[in-house]
Protein backbone atom coordinates (compact mmCIF):
# COMPACT_ATOMS: atom_id res chain seq x y z
CA UNK A 1 0.00 0.00 0.00
CA UNK A 2 2.80 2.36 0.92
CA UNK A 3 4.61 1.65 -2.32
CA UNK A 4 1.50 2.38 -4.32
CA UNK A 5 1.09 5.73 -2.58
CA UNK A 6 4.74 6.66 -3.10
CA UNK A 7 4.50 5.71 -6.78
CA UNK A 8 1.74 8.22 -7.31
CA UNK A 9 3.83 11.08 -5.88
CA UNK A 10 5.75 13.20 -8.50
CA UNK A 11 9.37 12.40 -8.76
CA UNK A 12 12.05 15.05 -8.32
CA UNK A 13 13.95 15.86 -11.48
CA UNK A 14 17.65 16.50 -11.29
CA UNK A 15 17.32 19.55 -13.60
CA UNK A 16 14.61 21.19 -11.61
CA UNK A 17 15.22 23.75 -8.94
CA UNK A 18 13.82 23.70 -5.39
CA UNK A 19 10.96 25.95 -6.42
CA UNK A 20 9.70 23.66 -9.04
CA UNK A 21 6.06 24.50 -8.70
CA UNK A 22 6.80 28.17 -9.38
CA UNK A 23 9.01 27.09 -12.26
CA UNK A 24 6.22 25.05 -13.70
CA UNK A 25 3.80 27.91 -13.50
CA UNK A 26 6.33 30.17 -15.14
CA UNK A 27 6.79 27.66 -17.93
CA UNK A 28 3.12 27.28 -18.61
CA UNK A 29 2.57 31.10 -18.58
CA UNK A 30 5.72 32.02 -20.46
CA UNK A 31 4.02 33.48 -23.59
CA UNK A 32 1.66 35.80 -21.64
CA UNK A 33 4.44 37.06 -19.38
CA UNK A 34 6.62 37.94 -22.36
CA UNK A 35 3.92 40.03 -24.02
CA UNK A 36 3.17 41.84 -20.75
CA UNK A 37 6.85 42.65 -20.31
CA UNK A 38 7.11 44.06 -23.83
CA UNK A 39 4.02 46.20 -23.31
CA UNK A 40 5.40 47.59 -20.08
CA UNK A 41 8.67 48.43 -21.80
CA UNK A 42 6.88 50.33 -24.57
CA UNK A 43 4.75 52.28 -22.11
CA UNK A 44 7.78 53.03 -19.98
CA UNK A 45 9.74 54.31 -22.96
CA UNK A 46 6.86 56.53 -24.04
CA UNK A 47 6.48 57.88 -20.54
CA UNK A 48 10.17 58.68 -20.50
CA UNK A 49 9.81 60.61 -23.77
CA UNK A 50 6.80 62.51 -22.43
CA UNK A 51 8.64 63.19 -19.20
CA UNK A 52 11.65 64.55 -21.09
CA UNK A 53 9.40 66.75 -23.22
CA UNK A 54 7.55 67.97 -20.15
CA UNK A 55 10.83 68.71 -18.45
CA UNK A 56 11.91 70.83 -21.38
CA UNK A 57 8.58 72.63 -21.62
CA UNK A 58 7.77 72.90 -17.92
CA UNK A 59 11.13 73.03 -16.14
CA UNK A 60 11.38 73.36 -12.40
CA UNK A 61 14.25 74.30 -10.20
CA UNK A 62 14.78 70.89 -8.67
CA UNK A 63 14.09 68.88 -11.82
CA UNK A 64 10.62 67.77 -10.76
CA UNK A 65 7.82 68.02 -13.29
CA UNK A 66 4.41 69.39 -12.32
CA UNK A 67 1.63 68.75 -14.77
CA UNK A 68 -0.14 72.01 -15.73
CA UNK A 69 -3.60 70.43 -15.68
CA UNK A 70 -3.47 70.06 -11.90
CA UNK A 71 -5.53 72.37 -9.72
CA UNK A 72 -3.86 74.70 -7.24
CA UNK A 73 -5.93 73.25 -4.42
CA UNK A 74 -4.59 69.76 -5.18
CA UNK A 75 -0.94 70.64 -4.56
CA UNK A 76 0.95 71.81 -1.53
CA UNK A 77 1.59 75.50 -0.96
CA UNK A 78 5.29 75.04 -1.62
CA UNK A 79 4.54 73.56 -5.05
CA UNK A 80 2.08 76.24 -6.17
CA UNK A 81 4.68 78.63 -7.62
CA UNK A 82 6.02 75.78 -9.75
CA UNK A 83 2.51 74.88 -10.89
CA UNK A 84 1.88 78.55 -11.69
CA UNK A 85 4.93 78.67 -13.96
CA UNK A 86 3.93 75.36 -15.52
CA UNK A 87 0.52 76.77 -16.44
CA UNK A 88 2.09 79.91 -17.88
CA UNK A 89 4.38 77.84 -20.08
CA UNK A 90 1.41 75.84 -21.30
CA UNK A 91 -0.33 79.08 -22.29
CA UNK A 92 2.63 80.08 -24.47
CA UNK A 93 1.45 77.63 -27.12
CA UNK A 94 -0.22 79.44 -30.04
CA UNK A 95 -3.11 77.86 -31.95
CA UNK A 96 -4.54 78.63 -35.36
CA UNK A 97 -8.02 80.13 -34.97
CA UNK A 98 -8.57 80.53 -38.69
CA UNK A 99 -9.44 76.82 -38.72
CA UNK A 100 -12.33 76.48 -36.28
CA UNK A 101 -12.20 72.66 -36.34
CA UNK A 102 -8.54 72.31 -35.44
CA UNK A 103 -7.16 71.68 -31.93
CA UNK A 104 -10.45 72.44 -30.23
CA UNK A 105 -9.58 70.41 -27.13
CA UNK A 106 -6.23 72.14 -26.73
CA UNK A 107 -7.82 75.56 -27.27
CA UNK A 108 -10.40 74.91 -24.56
CA UNK A 109 -7.69 73.70 -22.19
CA UNK A 110 -5.60 76.82 -22.78
CA UNK A 111 -8.64 79.05 -22.21
CA UNK A 112 -9.30 77.27 -18.93
CA UNK A 113 -5.70 77.57 -17.78
CA UNK A 114 -5.60 81.28 -18.68
CA UNK A 115 -8.63 81.80 -16.47
CA UNK A 116 -6.90 79.98 -13.61
CA UNK A 117 -3.79 82.16 -13.97
CA UNK A 118 -5.95 85.30 -13.93
CA UNK A 119 -7.75 84.14 -10.79
CA UNK A 120 -4.41 83.66 -9.03
CA UNK A 121 -3.32 87.21 -9.89
CA UNK A 122 -6.66 88.67 -8.83
CA UNK A 123 -6.60 86.91 -5.46
CA UNK A 124 -2.82 87.43 -5.03
CA UNK A 125 -2.70 84.00 -3.41
CA UNK A 126 0.82 83.36 -4.70
CA UNK A 127 3.81 85.58 -4.11
CA UNK A 128 5.41 86.24 -7.47
CA UNK A 129 9.05 85.31 -7.77
CA UNK A 130 11.39 86.53 -10.49
CA UNK A 131 10.98 83.30 -12.50
CA UNK A 132 7.21 83.82 -12.31
CA UNK A 133 7.56 87.43 -13.53
CA UNK A 134 9.73 86.26 -16.38
CA UNK A 135 7.22 83.55 -17.29
CA UNK A 136 4.32 86.05 -17.28
CA UNK A 137 6.11 88.47 -19.60
CA UNK A 138 7.22 85.66 -21.90
CA UNK A 139 3.72 84.24 -22.12
CA UNK A 140 2.24 87.68 -22.84
CA UNK A 141 4.85 88.36 -25.49
CA UNK A 142 4.30 85.01 -27.21
CA UNK A 143 0.55 85.65 -27.45
CA UNK A 144 0.44 89.38 -28.16
CA UNK A 145 3.48 90.31 -30.22
CA UNK A 146 2.56 89.36 -33.77
CA UNK A 147 2.48 90.79 -37.25
CA UNK A 148 -0.86 92.09 -38.46
CA UNK A 149 -2.02 91.06 -41.91
CA UNK A 150 -1.89 93.87 -44.49
CA UNK A 151 -5.20 95.47 -45.32
CA UNK A 152 -5.83 96.67 -48.83
CA UNK A 153 -8.31 99.42 -49.61
CA UNK A 154 -9.69 100.42 -52.98
CA UNK A 155 -9.47 104.13 -52.17
CA UNK A 156 -7.43 106.19 -49.72
CA UNK A 157 -9.16 106.78 -46.41
CA UNK A 158 -10.35 110.35 -45.88
CA UNK A 159 -11.35 112.18 -42.75
CA UNK A 160 -14.84 110.68 -42.65
CA UNK A 161 -14.30 107.26 -44.25
CA UNK A 162 -14.54 104.40 -41.79
CA UNK A 163 -13.96 100.84 -42.90
CA UNK A 164 -15.66 97.97 -41.17
CA UNK A 165 -13.61 96.96 -38.11
CA UNK A 166 -11.72 93.69 -38.19
CA UNK A 167 -12.09 91.40 -35.18
CA UNK A 168 -9.31 88.98 -34.28
CA UNK A 169 -10.62 85.37 -34.26
CA UNK A 170 -8.25 84.52 -31.38
CA UNK A 171 -9.74 87.23 -29.16
CA UNK A 172 -11.03 84.71 -26.60
CA UNK A 173 -7.39 83.98 -25.68
CA UNK A 174 -5.93 87.42 -26.36
CA UNK A 175 -8.44 89.14 -24.10
CA UNK A 176 -7.46 86.95 -21.15
CA UNK A 177 -3.78 87.60 -21.84
CA UNK A 178 -4.38 91.37 -21.74
CA UNK A 179 -6.29 90.99 -18.48
CA UNK A 180 -3.41 88.98 -17.03
CA UNK A 181 -0.89 91.62 -18.09
CA UNK A 182 -3.04 94.45 -16.71
CA UNK A 183 -3.51 92.65 -13.41
CA UNK A 184 0.20 91.90 -13.24
CA UNK A 185 1.33 95.52 -13.64
CA UNK A 186 -1.42 96.64 -11.23
CA UNK A 187 -0.30 94.42 -8.35
CA UNK A 188 0.37 96.45 -5.23
CA UNK A 189 3.12 94.01 -4.27
CA UNK A 190 4.94 94.41 -7.60
CA UNK A 191 8.32 96.10 -7.23
CA UNK A 192 9.01 98.19 -10.36
CA UNK A 193 12.75 97.99 -9.75
CA UNK A 194 12.60 94.22 -10.18
CA UNK A 195 9.86 94.05 -12.80
CA UNK A 196 11.62 96.54 -15.10
CA UNK A 197 14.08 93.76 -15.98
CA UNK A 198 11.24 91.95 -17.75
CA UNK A 199 9.04 94.89 -18.81
CA UNK A 200 11.94 96.53 -20.58
CA UNK A 201 12.21 98.88 -23.54
CA UNK A 202 12.00 96.20 -26.28
CA UNK A 203 8.89 94.84 -24.57
CA UNK A 204 7.31 98.31 -24.43
CA UNK A 205 8.20 99.11 -28.03
CA UNK A 206 6.48 95.95 -29.27
CA UNK A 207 3.52 96.74 -27.04
CA UNK A 208 3.15 100.25 -28.49
CA UNK A 209 3.33 98.91 -32.04
CA UNK A 210 0.21 96.87 -31.30
CA UNK A 211 -1.84 100.09 -31.35
CA UNK A 212 -1.96 99.67 -35.11
CA UNK A 213 -4.31 96.72 -34.62
CA UNK A 214 -7.57 97.00 -36.52
CA UNK A 215 -9.47 95.35 -33.68
CA UNK A 216 -10.92 98.19 -31.55
CA UNK A 217 -11.20 95.85 -28.55
CA UNK A 218 -7.46 95.28 -28.55
CA UNK A 219 -6.71 98.99 -28.74
CA UNK A 220 -8.93 99.63 -25.72
CA UNK A 221 -7.08 96.97 -23.71
CA UNK A 222 -3.73 98.38 -24.81
CA UNK A 223 -4.79 101.85 -23.69
CA UNK A 224 -5.45 100.59 -20.16
CA UNK A 225 -2.23 98.56 -19.99
CA UNK A 226 0.08 101.31 -21.29
CA UNK A 227 -1.53 103.91 -19.06
CA UNK A 228 -0.94 101.71 -16.02
CA UNK A 229 2.66 101.00 -17.03
CA UNK A 230 3.30 104.72 -17.54
CA UNK A 231 2.01 105.45 -14.05
CA UNK A 232 3.90 102.65 -12.30
CA UNK A 233 7.26 102.56 -14.10
CA UNK A 234 8.63 106.08 -13.86
CA UNK A 235 11.90 104.94 -15.38
CA UNK A 236 10.10 104.21 -18.68
CA UNK A 237 8.12 107.46 -19.00
CA UNK A 238 10.60 109.29 -21.20
CA UNK A 239 11.02 106.27 -23.45
CA UNK A 240 7.24 105.90 -23.85
CA UNK A 241 6.86 109.57 -24.82
CA UNK A 242 9.69 109.32 -27.35
CA UNK A 243 8.30 106.11 -28.83
CA UNK A 244 4.83 107.60 -29.22
CA UNK A 245 6.37 110.69 -30.84
CA UNK A 246 8.15 108.47 -33.37
CA UNK A 247 4.91 106.64 -34.15
CA UNK A 248 3.15 109.97 -34.78
CA UNK A 249 6.06 111.27 -36.90
CA UNK A 250 5.86 108.20 -39.10
CA UNK A 251 2.10 108.61 -39.39
CA UNK A 252 2.13 112.33 -40.24
CA UNK A 253 5.11 112.55 -42.57
CA UNK A 254 5.30 109.07 -44.12
CA UNK A 255 2.35 106.70 -44.09
CA UNK A 256 -0.72 108.70 -42.95
CA UNK A 257 -2.12 105.30 -41.96
CA UNK A 258 -2.46 104.22 -38.37
CA UNK A 259 -5.38 102.79 -36.44
CA UNK A 260 -4.47 103.82 -32.90
CA UNK A 261 -3.75 107.57 -32.98
CA UNK A 262 -6.96 108.35 -31.09
CA UNK A 263 -6.10 105.89 -28.32
CA UNK A 264 -2.54 107.20 -28.03
CA UNK A 265 -3.87 110.76 -27.69
CA UNK A 266 -6.32 109.63 -25.02
CA UNK A 267 -3.39 108.33 -22.99
CA UNK A 268 -1.51 111.59 -23.41
CA UNK A 269 -4.56 113.62 -22.47
CA UNK A 270 -4.21 112.39 -18.90
CA UNK A 271 -0.40 112.47 -19.08
CA UNK A 272 -0.37 116.16 -20.05
CA UNK A 273 -2.70 117.04 -17.19
CA UNK A 274 -0.07 115.66 -14.81
CA UNK A 275 2.83 117.74 -16.14
CA UNK A 276 4.47 119.89 -13.49
CA UNK A 277 4.77 123.65 -13.86
CA UNK A 278 6.64 125.31 -15.38
CA UNK A 279 6.53 123.07 -18.42
CA UNK A 280 9.80 121.56 -19.52
CA UNK A 281 11.25 122.34 -22.92
CA UNK A 282 10.69 118.71 -23.91
CA UNK A 283 6.95 119.03 -23.26
CA UNK A 284 6.67 122.27 -25.24
CA UNK A 285 8.45 120.61 -28.15
CA UNK A 286 5.94 117.77 -27.96
CA UNK A 287 3.18 120.33 -28.48
CA UNK A 288 4.81 122.15 -31.39
CA UNK A 289 6.42 119.19 -33.17
CA UNK A 290 3.98 116.36 -32.48
CA UNK A 291 0.48 117.63 -31.67
CA UNK A 292 0.32 120.61 -34.04
CA UNK A 293 1.44 118.63 -37.15
CA UNK A 294 -1.30 116.11 -36.39
CA UNK A 295 -3.71 118.62 -37.96
CA UNK A 296 -2.17 117.88 -41.36
CA UNK A 297 -3.36 114.33 -42.28
CA UNK A 298 -6.60 113.76 -44.16
CA UNK A 299 -7.86 111.40 -41.47
CA UNK A 300 -8.03 114.21 -38.89
CA UNK A 301 -11.68 113.41 -38.18
CA UNK A 302 -10.72 110.06 -36.66
CA UNK A 303 -8.91 111.68 -33.73
CA UNK A 304 -9.72 115.42 -33.78
CA UNK A 305 -11.68 115.33 -30.52
CA UNK A 306 -8.77 113.73 -28.63
CA UNK A 307 -6.27 116.07 -30.28
CA UNK A 308 -8.24 119.17 -29.28
CA UNK A 309 -8.40 117.92 -25.70
CA UNK A 310 -4.61 117.54 -25.56
CA UNK A 311 -4.04 121.02 -27.00
CA UNK A 312 -6.48 122.56 -24.51
CA UNK A 313 -4.65 120.80 -21.68
CA UNK A 314 -1.42 122.51 -22.75
CA UNK A 315 -3.10 125.93 -22.92
CA UNK A 316 -4.61 125.52 -19.47
CA UNK A 317 -1.17 124.61 -18.15
CA UNK A 318 0.61 127.52 -19.81
CA UNK A 319 -1.56 130.19 -21.54
CA UNK A 320 1.49 131.74 -23.21
CA UNK A 321 1.52 128.83 -25.65
CA UNK A 322 -1.67 130.12 -27.30
CA UNK A 323 0.20 132.03 -30.01
CA UNK A 324 2.20 128.89 -30.84
CA UNK A 325 -1.00 126.90 -31.25
CA UNK A 326 -2.90 129.49 -33.30
CA UNK A 327 0.03 130.09 -35.65
CA UNK A 328 0.41 126.33 -36.02
CA UNK A 329 -3.26 125.99 -36.96
CA UNK A 330 -2.92 128.78 -39.52
CA UNK A 331 0.09 126.99 -40.99
CA UNK A 332 -1.85 123.76 -41.55
CA UNK A 333 -5.19 125.43 -42.30
CA UNK A 334 -7.06 123.41 -44.96
CA UNK A 335 -7.93 125.13 -48.22
CA UNK A 336 -9.90 122.56 -50.20
CA UNK A 337 -11.46 120.38 -47.49
CA UNK A 338 -14.63 121.95 -46.10
CA UNK A 339 -14.97 119.28 -43.43
CA UNK A 340 -11.50 120.00 -42.06
CA UNK A 341 -12.28 123.73 -42.15
CA UNK A 342 -15.27 123.11 -39.89
CA UNK A 343 -13.05 121.17 -37.48
CA UNK A 344 -10.49 123.97 -37.41
CA UNK A 345 -13.17 126.59 -36.78
CA UNK A 346 -14.56 124.55 -33.92
CA UNK A 347 -11.11 124.21 -32.37
CA UNK A 348 -10.33 127.91 -32.81
CA UNK A 349 -13.56 128.90 -31.10
CA UNK A 350 -12.75 126.62 -28.16
CA UNK A 351 -9.25 128.06 -27.90
CA UNK A 352 -10.44 131.67 -28.06
CA UNK A 353 -12.58 131.01 -25.01
CA UNK A 354 -9.31 130.51 -23.09
CA UNK A 355 -7.14 133.18 -24.70
CA UNK A 356 -5.91 136.17 -22.77
CA UNK A 357 -6.01 139.71 -24.11
CA UNK A 358 -2.24 140.01 -24.55
CA UNK A 359 -2.04 136.72 -26.45
CA UNK A 360 -5.06 137.64 -28.55
CA UNK A 361 -3.30 140.78 -29.73
CA UNK A 362 -0.46 138.65 -31.15
CA UNK A 363 -2.63 136.44 -33.34
CA UNK A 364 -5.81 138.39 -34.09
CA UNK A 365 -4.70 139.97 -37.38
CA UNK A 366 -3.63 136.77 -39.23
CA UNK A 367 -6.45 134.79 -37.61
CA UNK A 368 -9.25 137.11 -38.71
CA UNK A 369 -7.76 137.44 -42.16
CA UNK A 370 -8.15 133.70 -42.48
CA UNK A 371 -11.70 133.79 -41.12
CA UNK A 372 -12.50 136.62 -43.54
CA UNK A 373 -11.48 134.37 -46.42
CA UNK A 374 -13.86 131.70 -45.17
CA UNK A 375 -16.79 134.08 -45.66
CA UNK A 376 -16.24 133.69 -49.42
CA UNK A 377 -16.50 129.89 -49.23
CA UNK A 378 -18.98 128.07 -51.46
CA UNK A 379 -19.83 125.70 -48.59
CA UNK A 380 -22.73 127.16 -46.62
CA UNK A 381 -21.76 125.40 -43.38
CA UNK A 382 -18.29 126.95 -43.45
CA UNK A 383 -19.75 130.44 -43.93
CA UNK A 384 -22.35 129.86 -41.24
CA UNK A 385 -19.73 128.61 -38.79
CA UNK A 386 -17.51 131.63 -39.47
CA UNK A 387 -20.45 133.99 -38.84
CA UNK A 388 -21.22 132.23 -35.57
CA UNK A 389 -17.62 132.79 -34.58
CA UNK A 390 -18.03 136.55 -35.11
CA UNK A 391 -21.25 136.43 -33.08
CA UNK A 392 -19.53 134.95 -30.02
CA UNK A 393 -19.83 137.42 -27.13
CA UNK A 394 -16.38 136.62 -25.75
CA UNK A 395 -14.77 137.17 -29.14
CA UNK A 396 -16.66 140.44 -29.58
CA UNK A 397 -15.35 141.57 -26.21
CA UNK A 398 -11.81 140.69 -27.27
CA UNK A 399 -12.21 142.67 -30.49
CA UNK A 400 -13.56 145.73 -28.69
CA UNK A 401 -10.78 145.52 -26.12
CA UNK A 402 -8.19 145.56 -28.89
CA UNK A 403 -10.00 147.85 -31.34
CA UNK A 404 -7.02 150.14 -31.70
CA UNK A 405 -4.86 147.26 -32.88
CA UNK A 406 -7.56 145.98 -35.21
CA UNK A 407 -7.92 149.38 -36.89
CA UNK A 408 -11.27 150.24 -35.32
CA UNK A 409 -11.18 153.89 -34.21
CA UNK A 410 -13.82 155.47 -32.09
CA UNK A 411 -14.13 159.00 -30.86
CA UNK A 412 -15.13 159.73 -27.33
CA UNK A 413 -18.76 160.62 -28.10
CA UNK A 414 -19.69 159.57 -31.62
CA UNK A 415 -18.52 157.85 -34.79
CA UNK A 416 -18.98 159.96 -37.91
CA UNK A 417 -19.30 158.13 -41.21
CA UNK A 418 -19.03 160.40 -44.25
CA UNK A 419 -18.45 158.71 -47.60
CA UNK A 420 -17.65 162.06 -49.27
CA UNK A 421 -15.02 163.13 -46.78
CA UNK A 422 -11.47 162.05 -47.41
CA UNK A 423 -9.15 162.05 -44.39
CA UNK A 424 -6.51 164.75 -44.57
CA UNK A 425 -3.87 162.20 -43.61
CA UNK A 426 -4.20 160.48 -47.00
CA UNK A 427 -1.67 161.45 -49.62
CA UNK A 428 -3.57 162.81 -52.66
CA UNK A 429 -0.71 161.72 -54.93
CA UNK A 430 -1.56 158.07 -54.26
CA UNK A 431 -5.04 158.40 -55.73
CA UNK A 432 -5.95 158.64 -59.38
CA UNK A 433 -7.58 161.94 -60.34
CA UNK A 434 -11.34 161.58 -60.76
CA UNK A 435 -13.45 164.39 -62.07
CA UNK A 436 -17.07 164.57 -61.05
CA UNK A 437 -19.47 166.87 -62.74
CA UNK A 438 -21.81 166.46 -59.84
CA UNK A 439 -21.66 165.02 -56.34
CA UNK A 440 -21.80 161.21 -56.30
CA UNK A 441 -25.25 159.74 -55.85
CA UNK A 442 -26.58 156.33 -54.94
CA UNK A 443 -28.70 154.02 -57.08
CA UNK A 444 -31.85 156.00 -56.26
CA UNK A 445 -30.30 159.26 -57.37
CA UNK A 446 -30.05 160.54 -53.83
CA UNK A 447 -26.97 162.30 -52.57
CA UNK A 448 -25.47 160.42 -49.61
CA UNK A 449 -25.69 162.16 -46.30
CA UNK A 450 -23.40 162.33 -43.33
CA UNK A 451 -24.51 159.75 -40.77
CA UNK A 452 -23.58 160.19 -37.14
CA UNK A 453 -23.63 156.95 -35.15
CA UNK A 454 -23.35 157.11 -31.40
CA UNK A 455 -22.01 154.34 -29.22
CA UNK A 456 -25.53 153.48 -28.04
CA UNK A 457 -26.71 153.19 -31.65
CA UNK A 458 -23.88 150.80 -32.43
CA UNK A 459 -24.85 148.59 -29.49
CA UNK A 460 -28.48 148.56 -30.67
CA UNK A 461 -27.35 147.55 -34.16
CA UNK A 462 -25.36 144.66 -32.71
CA UNK A 463 -28.38 143.52 -30.68
CA UNK A 464 -30.58 143.59 -33.78
CA UNK A 465 -28.00 141.54 -35.68
CA UNK A 466 -28.02 138.97 -32.89
CA UNK A 467 -31.82 138.78 -32.96
CA UNK A 468 -31.84 138.26 -36.73
CA UNK A 469 -29.17 135.60 -36.44
CA UNK A 470 -31.14 133.77 -33.73
CA UNK A 471 -34.27 133.91 -35.87
CA UNK A 472 -32.40 132.39 -38.81
CA UNK A 473 -31.18 129.57 -36.59
CA UNK A 474 -34.73 128.78 -35.45
CA UNK A 475 -35.97 128.66 -39.02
Amino acid sequence: MLKQILAKLPRKSSKSNPTYSEGTNATTNAPNNGSFTNTCNVISSRLNVVKKMSSSIFPTSNGEVIQPHLQFKDVQNSERPKLFISKLNLCSTIYDFDDQDKDNVEKDLKHQVLGEVLDVLVSESIKLTEPAMSAICKMCGDNLFREFPPKYSDSPRGETEYDDPWFDPAWSHIQLVYEILLRFVSLSSLDPKIAKQYIDQPFLLKLLNLFDSEDPRERECLKSVVHRIYGKFMVHRTFIRMSVSNIIFRFVFETEKHNGIAELLEIFGSVISGFALPLKKEHKMFLSRVLIPLHKPKSLGNYHHQLTYCVVQFIEKEPKLMSVVINGLLKYWPVTSSQKQLMFLSEVEELLELIRSDEFEKVMVPLFRRIRCLLDSYHFQVVERALFLWNNEHIQHLIMSNRQSTGVKEEEEEIEINPRRRPSTHDPAKFDPVEHSSPPTDSMGMEPQVIAVTKEDAEQIIEKMKAVSAKVEME
